[in-house]
């Protein structure tokens, strides 16, 4: 019974080495620095960032600016206490639309990151993909993720793939 397992496990192994897997890394936030479209692309997203920044600064400062006349005009006696009420009331309610802009700020800043890198993460997931084809590689592990404990520098294929890429 020993014997049979023992067999069955060689001819597992024998198996196992006989269709033996090519394996490789690449170093993937490597290539993402060193292509041009990623510079264009951050800058650009830099740019909408900024924009945005100023009209909600802008935004801020007319509000302040707003609540500075609304307590002078209270301090001169020049706004009945409804008046007062009211007033101070808006400018709550455009306070709540400033934050709701910062909020959505955000969301167009992250949908804009998206839309400018998806081409680019295409671009080098097909680079990648072309790389394992042509060269029989069976995985391709990203070693700047962290998840690699050991690799052999002969698997390292972020040569080949800058190459595809023609860096």
């Amino acid at each position: 019974m020993k014997k049979t397992i023992i067999l069955g496990m060689l001819f597992m192994f024998a198996g196992f080495f006989a269709n033996a897997q090519k394996f490789g890394i690449v170093n993937s936030q490597e290539i993402i620095q060193m292509l041009p479209e990623v510079k264009e692309a951050s800058a650009n997203i830099e740019t909408f960032g900024a924009q945005l920044q100023k009209k909600y600064q802008q935004m801020i400062t007319s509000l302040q600016t707003k609540y500075q006349d609304l307590e002078r005009k209270q301090a001169q006696g020049e706004i009945s206490p409804k008046q007062l009420e009211e007033e101070a009331k808006k400018l709550k309610e455009e306070e709540l639309g400033l934050s709701q802009y910062e909020q959505t700020s955000q969301e167009q800043i992250v949908t804009k990151q998206n839309t400018l890198m998806k081409p680019i993460m295409d671009k080098i997931t097909k680079a990648i993909e072309d790389v394992a084809k042509e060269n029989g590689y069976t995985y391709i592990f990203d070693g700047s993720v962290g998840f690699v404990l050991y690799a052999d520098a002969s698997t390292d294929v972020s040569a080949l793939v800058k190459g595809k890429l023609g860096l």
